[in-house]
């Protein structure tokens, strides 16, 4: 059997205008193809999951970046944080009697004639971001993976040497387009109400040309930022600070080098923000495909082929005793621990956050942190995937950007240190925070803090208005007595009783419990009609019996039992379950006692 004649990996536009050619053959009209697939991607969704070939596709990195090639197909995982708006482009054209199609790319590949048969379609920019604060096991393919693609690209430059590509790939040099601003269709879409380039900007200039605007934005992120091209997708399925991993034809070239003019001719997009038009040999692009979006247990390397009650019961244990060490033998602290990492936020009722479970331990100073605040945020970080230390000082608060900012001036959302992914960990050193004033700055950053700690919101300032959106972090704060500027839901004096150590960890030890946190993290919970009479009568004992219990303790009583039941894999409350949230907090009452006026 022939096999296909495109190469969907290192040749993806071939497939794409391949497809189109066949559609058009079968009778239909690129009118009809505005914000619709005409088999494309159905191709390249067959080839990824149906063949199973997605693992084949490089995911985009620094390391990466420097060996693929343009054109080819590539992965890019990342945080959306910003979205730079919708830009029109020149979708079909026809080249004397043929259509073809600039869909998925940045220049057209044949002279495009002003013609009224032009169709100008629309496309999404979204800024995307390595995830903040990930961790490095979790940021990229492994380097054999990165070795095997390597010499996989070797072997096919070498091919392409030895081969001639087919008549629709043979001309991939780009050449002159006609002016699209002069062309009927623009003058349609200015009397149709539509900016025309014109309109948008006084004179286009090259992508090379925006180096400046670049600079600033290595100034918001020091790693690799993509810039994706959505096609035909609801906005609905992107939402800001949303992880997806996007597949698509990459665009770059980093010999490009930086002049400045009249826009090049051979682009055939057209946007009135002029950050779409950062330099392409520095911020790569990416024409996507197909996206989905990731949870932590996408970023895993390994997950266990079968799940049995024995791999929960022993990984639940093993974790719980590797916590224990890095606490200094504080096994309470590390009961609590082991629920912290496994709360999140699962519903929002009113105001309130339903199912966080932040913690703050007290009892730290500054020289205790160094042994077992370090050793903490280190454990932590090679757990979860994405994970933030802050230091919490006079200075940093009176001067950082916690919050993120729009700057109409380029037209782009400044990130804050608080824009993060859904699922991130915050760990706050409260440690260093002396006596002091603070400046306005520093008052308005307190505020956003303890606002995403009470409600999980974080207030995006825009100027002339300010809005706040949902956010699912689990703050972890180190403090040498109880917050004054950080009210967490649990506050547990920490008392080691040795030096904090991680012990000697093994790499599967490492990756059970990884899917351990990942996976249970997500499991449903129910309490049954009996258990629900036995919570029931137990907080009405509680509060008969010490009026200062109230609603926060009950609230914080129930999540405590949802996630001791998810730390076993369950997901219904048990008597035994109910049993052990009573008992951590009758030891965790015992150590607040002495500290109480």
């Amino acid at each position: 059997m022939v096999g296909p004649p495109y190469d969907c990996l290192a040749n993806p536009l071939g497939a794409v205008r391949l497809t189109f050619e066949k559609a058009i053959a079968s009778g239909s009209h690129p009118s009809s193809f505005d914000g619709k697939d005409w088999g494309a991607i159905d191709l390249f969704r067959h080839f990824l999951f149906d063949q199973s070939q997605l693992s084949q596709v490089p995911i985009l990195s620094p390391a990466t970046l420097r060996w693929v090639q343009p054109n080819t197909l590539v992965r890019f995982r990342g945080m959306i944080q910003d979205m730079l708006g919708n830009e029109f482009y020149v979708g079909a054209y026809k080249d004397g009697s043929v259509w073809r199609t600039n869909k998925f790319m940045d220049f057209s590949k044949f002279p495009m004639d002003s013609s009224p048969d032009m169709r100008v379609w629309e496309r999404r920019l979204l800024y995307c971001v390595p995830v903040p604060g990930i961790s490095s096991w979790a940021e990229s393919a492994s380097e054999v993976a990165i070795d095997r693609r390597m010499n996989w690209t070797s072997q096919q430059r070498d091919k392409r040497g030895r081969m001639d590509f087919e008549a629709m790939d043979a001309e991939d040099t780009p050449v002159p387009a006609d002016n699209f601003e002069d062309s009927p269709t623009a003058k349609r879409m200015r009397e149709d109400g539509h900016p025309s380039p014109s309109s948008q900007s006084q004179d286009y200039k090259t992508e090379a040309a925006c180096s400046s605007t670049n600079v600033e934005l290595e100034i918001y992120h020091d790693s690799s930022p993509c810039l994706v091209k959505i096609y035909d997708s609801p906005e609905s399925e992107l939402k800001l600070n949303d992880v997806f991993e996007f597949v698509g034809v990459l665009t770059f070239d980093s010999e490009i080098p930086v002049e400045t003019g009249d826009r090049d001719d051979f682009c055939n997009d057209y946007s009135d923000d002029l950050l779409v038009h950062l330099p392409p040999h520095k911020v790569p692009r990416l024409h996507c495909l197909i996206h989905r979006k990731l949870a932590a247990h996408d970023f895993l390397h390994k997950s266990p082929s079968v799940e049995t009650p024995h791999l929960v019961k022993e990984a639940r244990e093993s974790l719980l005793r590797h916590l224990t060490d890095v606490l200094g033998n504080d096994g309470v602290a590390a009961h609590y621990m082991l629920l912290h990492l496994l709360s999140r936020v699962h519903s929002r009722v009113d105001h309130v956050a339903v199912g966080k479970l932040s913690l703050n331990l007290t009892c730290l100073s500054k020289e205790s942190f160094s042994v077992f605040g370090i050793q903490l945020s280190l454990a932590i970080k090679n757990l979860l995937p994405f994970s933030t230390c802050i230091p919490l000082t006079l200075e940093y608060l009176s001067r950082s950007s916690l919050a993120p900012k729009k700057d109409y001036q380029t037209n782009r959302l400044i990130p804050g240190v608080l824009q993060l992914a859904e699922g991130s960990h915050l760990i706050i050193d409260e440690t260093l925070l002396e006596t002091g004033t603070l400046n306005s700055v520093g008052v308005d950053n307190a505020r956003l803090l303890k606002n995403l700690l009470e409600f999980q919101k974080v207030e995006y300032d825009f100027t002339y208005y300010k809005m706040e959106m949902p956010a699912d972090v689990q703050l972890l704060i180190l403090s040498e007595g109880k917050s004054n500027i950080l009210p967490a839901d649990v506050i547990l004096p920490f008392q080691p009783s040795s030096v904090g150590t991680s012990g000697v960890v093994t790499t599967e030890a490492v990756e059970a419990w990884r899917w351990y946190l990942a996976a249970f993290r997500l499991l449903p919970h129910s309490i049954e009609s009996e258990m629900q009479k036995v919570v029931e009568n137990d907080l009405v004992a509680a509060r008969q019996a010490d009026r200062s219990i109230g609603s926060q303790d009950f609230s914080r009583w129930l999540t405590m039992g949802r996630l001791i039941s998810t730390s076993f894999g369950e997901t219904s409350l048990s008597m035994e379950h109910w049993q052990m949230v009573m008992e951590l907090e009758r030891q965790r009452r015992e150590r607040l006692l002495p500290y109480r006026n």
